[in-house]
C-alpha cells in the first residue's frame, strides 16, 4: 500500500508539473508573432477558408478559452461533442455518454502541424528514437568511462592521475556541450576524417541502394561523445568521491585484515556500495540529455527531437514546439519517478514514507 501511495503521490505531482509547464508554455507561444491561419492555409487562401481554420483551432475565442480547449485536447480523460468528425478526430473511446457530450478516453491530441498538417503525435513518434539512441549511447559512454575514471582516481588519491582526472572533469563540467559537439566535430569529423573514418554528419541508418537499410552506429559515436562529456565528468568526480569515504570504512579495512585480494576488496565492497549516488545520478541524466541532446543533433544534423523541434522553431510551428516541450517534459516526470523507486531498492536506508 505504501507502494502504490507513494506512486499517486508522485503521479500527482507530475500532473501539477506538466500542468504549469502547459500553461506557461501556452501563453509564451501565444504572445509570439505569427500567423497560424496564413502558414496553415497559405497567404494566397479566400476568406471562408481562413475562417473555417481560424474556427478549427479556436482563435475565435477569448485567449482563457483557447488555453481551456487546448487543456481538453492534451488530456487523456476529455468532454468532447459526440460527432463522426470528433470521432474520426480524436480515435477516443466512451466512458460516459451525456447526450450530446461525452466523457472519453483517448491518446493525448496535440494537435496538427502548422507546415506539414501532419499529426503532431505521429512527427514526435517518427523522431523519438534517434533522440533515444543518441541519449542512451551517450549514458552509456559517460557511464562506463566516468565509473572507471572515478575508481582509479579513487585509488591514487592526490597522484598526478589523479589531478589529471580530476582537472578533465572539471573542464567537461565547465565547457557548455555545444561547444564540445563543435569542437569534437570539426576535429574528428573534419580535419582527422581520413584517419577516424568519421563525418561531420550521418544517421543512424542509411539507404545504400545495392543492400537496403543499413545500421550505421559510427555515426553515433561523435555526437553521443559530445552529449556524454558533462555527466561523464559528473560521474568521475562522484565515485572519486564515493569511492574514497567508502575505503575509509570499517568494514573495508576488516575485508583487507582477512586477506581478502586488493580486486574483491574494490570490486565486491567498496565499488558496490559506493554505485548509488552513482546510479541515481546515471538515472537522472537520461532525461536531462534527451531534452540536451537538442543543439547536438543540430550541429551534427542527426535526426531527432531535437532537430524536428529548432526546425519548428525556425517556421513558428506552435503545434509542433509545444507538443514537443510537453513530451520532453512528461520524460522527466517518468524517468524521475522511476529513479525514486529504484533509489528506494538499492538503499535500504530509505524509506517510502
Amino acid at each position: 500500500m505504501k507502494l502504490i501511495g507513494f506512486i499517486l503521490s508522485r503521479l500527482g505531482h507530475g500532473l501539477l508539473i506538466m500542468l504549469g509547464v502547459l500553461v506557461a508554455i501556452f501563453f509564451l507561444f501565444n504572445v509570439l508573432p505569427g500567423d497560424p491561419v496564413a502558414l496553415l492555409a497559405g497567404q494566397r487562401s479566400d476568406l471562408s477558408t481562413r475562417e473555417a481554420i481560424t474556427k478549427d483551432l479556436g482563435l475565435d475565442k477569448p485567449l482563457p478559452l483557447q488555453l481551456l480547449y487546448y487543456v481538453n485536447d492534451v488530456s487523456p480523460v476529455s468532454v468532447h461533442e459526440d460527432t463522426e468528425a470528433n470521432l474520426e478526430k480524436y480515435e477516443y473511446s466512451t466512458l460516459v455518454d451525456f447526450g450530446e457530450d461525452v466523457l472519453v478516453w483517448k491518446t493525448p491530441y496535440l494537435r496538427r502541424s502548422f507546415q506539414s498538417n501532419k499529426s503532431v503525435t505521429d512527427i514526435l513518434v517518427d523522431h523519438f528514437f534517434g533522440t533515444l539512441w543518441l541519449a542512451a549511447a551517450a549514458m552509456l559512454i559517460a557511464t562506463v568511462f566516468g565509473i572507471l575514471f572515478g575508481v582509479l582516481a579513487s585509488l591514487r588519491p592526490h597522484s598526478t592521475l589523479d589531478h589529471t582526472l580530476v582537472t578533465g572533469s572539471v573542464l567537461g563540467i565547465s565547457v557548455p556541450s555545444f561547444v564540445a559537439a563543435i569542437l569534437i566535430a570539426i576535429t574528428f569529423g573534419y580535419y582527422w576524417s581520413d584517419w577516424t573514418g568519421l563525418s561531420l554528419t550521418g544517421q543512424l541508418y542509411e539507404i545504400d541502394p545495392f543492400e537496403g537499410k543499413q545500421l550505421m552506429l559510427r555515426n553515433l559515436l561523435l555526437p553521443a561523445i559530445a552529449l556524454g562529456i558533462r555527466p561523464l565528468a559528473i560521474i568521475v568526480q562522484l565515485t572519486r568521491s564515493s569511492m574514497l569515504d567508502v575505503m575509509s570504512q570499517d568494514y573495508i579495512r576488516t575485508a583487507r585484515a582477512k586477506g581478502l585480494s586488493r580486486y574483491n576488496v574494490i570490486a565486491g565492497h567498496a565499488l558496490k556500495n559506493a554505485l548509488n549516488p552513482v546510479v541515481t545520478a546515471v538515472s537522472g541524466w537520461l532525461a536531462s540529455l534527451m531534452a540536451g541532446a537538442f543543439f547536438i543533433e543540430y550541429i551534427f544534423n542527426w535526426k531527432g527531437l531535437g532537430s524536428v523541434t529548432l526546425q519548428a522553431v525556425q517556421n513558428l510551428d506552435f503545434p509542433l514546439v509545444m507538443g514537443s516541450t510537453l513530451f520532453v517534459a512528461f520524460l522527466f516526470v517518468l524517468i524521475n519517478i522511476l529513479v525514486d523507486l529504484l533509489y528506494v531498492m538499492l538503499d535500504p536506508r530509505v524509506k517510502l514514507d
